[in-house]
């Protein structure tokens, strides 16, 4: 009976280690640089396309979906 008297206090103190433990065990990630940019000239940059070849579907077969 004694426990359910101050289980909202059991509560706080079980989140407050926790939260407590997860800071402490928390590590730093390692600086990491950005990557350098490539810059492509002219010549060599591609741009490259997607050609779809499928027809829209009417409304009647939109509805039978």
């Amino acid at each position: 009976m004694n426990i359910a008297k101050n289980m909202e206090a059991i509560f706080v103190a079980i989140i407050a280690i926790a939260a407590a433990t997860s800071i402490a065990t928390a590590s730093v990630p390692a600086f990491r640089a950005a990557p350098a940019t490539i810059v492509a000239s002219s010549d060599t940059a591609v741009m490259h396309t997607v050609h779809v070849s499928a027809r829209r579907l009417s409304a009647e077969e939109k509805a039978a979906l």
